[in-house]
């Protein structure tokens, strides 16, 4: 899946912090893509994510996703499927194999592999400019691995942790966009969730961007922390000039 945001460059700064205590299990709280969780490949993970529909798409990816749907880069077929899945979603059927399949079609030919809803929950990312798109039918080659992961659907705060859980949390940015689902990720939950970390026993590991006041809040929360260059992926305006990341750790 394309996600905004994606870690898979950061897999190499996180995989020397994870090595030590991959005995445990891995947990995110907020999943994504699952860059991080296929690089780091745990035997035992939890993966959560606030969007319903990716984690019904991860499920039946378990299951042994095979699509049917017809999948081309062509737009007024994307429009189609755009209006059908946002059916399911009103009839209460965003669940359903129909609805993953659709998901992963929208994904890869949506422009840049956005995810954005309205008020109303309903997706409405435009088509995308791709020239080729590489579409996959057979997902079956993931079920062997997704077999020893555990999905769930949850405010973070619902997330259950064992005591020596290795965490690691990837949070919507400290950006002014945060609409990745139904409801916004504001600052208030950017300090619910650190103070939520911070509580915790086990090995801790958070990325996010490194505004001053991400900064501020890791640091007087006990966190040690890290500065990186992260490659700027997903641009309104085109802007591809590196970001400063914030790599906060505890417990570790």
């Amino acid at each position: 899946m394309k996600w905004a945001g994606g870690k898979r460059w950061l897999v190499p700064h996180l995989e020397p912090l994870w090595t030590p205590y991959k005995a445990l299990r891995f947990v995110e709280p907020f999943c994504g893509g699952l860059a991080v969780a296929l690089g780091l490949n745990p035997e035992r993970a939890l993966l959560n994510d606030i969007n319903p529909h990716l984690i019904n798409f991860y499920k039946w990816t378990k299951e042994g996703l095979i699509i049917s749907i017809p999948m081309e880069n062509d737009k007024a077929l994307y429009y189609r499927h755009r209006d059908r899945f946002n059916e399911l979603i009103k009839d209460g059927r965003s669940d359903s194999k129909e609805a993953a399949e659709l998901l992963y079609y929208l994904n890869r030919t949506c422009y840049n592999g956005l995810y954005r809803v309205n008020s109303a929950g309903y997706y409405n990312v435009p088509f995308g400019r791709y020239k080729n798109i590489n579409y996959i039918r057979d997902f079956t080659v993931y079920s062997r691995v997704f077999n020893r992961w555990d999905f769930s659907c949850l405010d973070f705060e619902k997330v259950e942790l064992l005591e020596d859980d290795f965490v690691y949390a990837d949070p919507p940015y400290d950006v002014e966009f945060t609409k990745y689902a139904k409801d916004d990720f504001k600052w208030d939950d950017q300090v619910r969730l650190a103070e939520w970390l911070s509580k915790h026993t086990g090995p801790v590991v958070l990325s996010n961007q490194a505004t001053d006041r991400i900064v501020k809040l890791y640091t007087e929360l006990g966190f040690r922390i890290q500065l990186l260059k992260a490659p700027r992926r997903i641009s309104c305006t085109g802007d591809r000039t590196p970001a400063m990341e914030v790599l906060a750790t505890r417990n570790l």
